[in-house]
């Protein structure tokens, strides 16, 4: 029998079955709560190295801001302890209410801050920040109705600048995870960058990827529904009527997100993209589908690709089932896959981005 309800979190992205399941479904979510899928690359694991294990501080932390109307975004900067300009990568975060550290009310596995401190030891600079309404970015919020995919491109815009007029840097490398990886693609229209990384973001428009998701959990008539109003979401309609199972995802105050966000996919803008770019996957990511790296390749195959065994969607080594990676979901101390930060270090720190 389908479950009697199902529901929709903000944050890391999950569609919860109500009746009889204790384990959530990964899903994409828009930054305001709409299910999406998003991926980390699989099996690219971060060294063991910690900031807090080394007998003396490797980097420098610093809060930083970024005035951006309306309001103020906020972030932190890990500077290595080091003669001479280093390369600085930009972390953008995944879909939904999404904190500096890769943290949503849907997980807290702290992955970007994890990734973050393992690059200061191999000497590279890191910027990660909260996405607007989020934690520290929270008195930059704007109304739901009125956030767009673009509006987030611009954010990212902006601290791309904020890098770059930065002497201590002698290079910006943009590095986005899931849907950060698109808006990094969409930035770089913008702002110029020396190298780009996509860490588990999707090939294909968000709605074929959410619809993937929902086809595999939705009862049939819910599925039609759905599938109803993704196509004229598409058309740039608004829907007065939705599945009320479906509401957290279809929501009318969420929809010119949605149809904002529709508009792009990672496949056509990577396919543009001149600068070196290194695409990472992992194999157990049961929310970016590995084929959606395959996609990516064809895109553009001068990015280089860098498929990890056993990485999930949060840059952690799990198993290849939900229930087995729920510990790496919401625990944070479980340590990032190995050979994740080895590989991107390499990739950043070499002349051409390492292609």
């Amino acid at each position: 029998m389908p479950p009697r309800h199902w529901h929709v979190m903000f944050g890391l992205g999950w569609l919860e079955r109500g009746n009889d399941s204790n384990v959530g479904v990964p899903l994409l979510m828009t930054s305001f709560g709409m299910a999406r899928v998003f991926s980390c690359a699989a099996g690219i694991a971060c060294a063991a190295h910690s900031l807090s294990a080394q007998s003396a501080p490797v980097a420098v932390t610093e809060a930083v801001t970024l005035s951006l109307a309306p309001g103020q975004l906020a972030g932190t900067l890990l500077v290595p302890r080091t003669d001479g300009p280093v390369p600085v990568v930009l972390l953008i975060s995944g879909s939904g209410p999404t904190d500096r550290d890769g943290n949503g009310p849907g997980g807290s596995p702290g992955s970007l801050r994890q990734l973050a401190e393992s690059l200061a030891v191999r000497q590279v600079a890191t910027l990660r920040f909260d996405k607007r309404g989020i934690a520290g970015s929270r008195a930059a919020s704007i109304p739901e109705e009125q956030v767009t995919f673009e509006g987030f491109a611009d954010d990212v815009v902006g601290w791309m600048r904020f890098l770059a007029a930065d002497g201590r840097f002698s290079r910006l490398i943009v590095a986005g995870h899931s849907e950060g990886a698109l808006l990094g693609l969409v930035a770089l229209r913008q702002a110029p960058a020396a190298a780009y990384i996509s860490l588990a973001g999707p090939a294909r428009p968000a709605d074929q990827v959410i619809r993937d998701q929902l086809a595999a959990q939705l009862p049939a008539p819910m599925l039609v529904q759905s599938d109803s109003v993704f196509a004229r979401l598409r058309r740039g309609e608004t829907v007065d009527s939705t599945p009320p199972m479906l509401a957290g995802l279809f929501r009318r105050s969420v929809q010119p997100y949605l149809r904002s966000w529709f508009k792009y996919s990672g496949q056509s803008e990577l396919a543009g993209l001149t600068i070196p770019c290194l695409v990472v996957q992992g194999s157990h990511d049961l929310q970016v589908a590995p084929a959606e790296a395959d996609l990516l390749e064809r895109a553009n195959p001068r990015c280089r690709v860098m498929r990890i065994a056993g990485m999930n969607h949060v840059l952690k080594t799990a198993p290849a089932d939900m229930a087995g990676q729920m510990a790496s979901y919401r625990g944070p101390d479980v340590p990032l896959a190995p050979g994740l930060a080895d590989a991107i270090a390499a990739f950043v720190v070499t002349p051409g981005g390492g292609r």
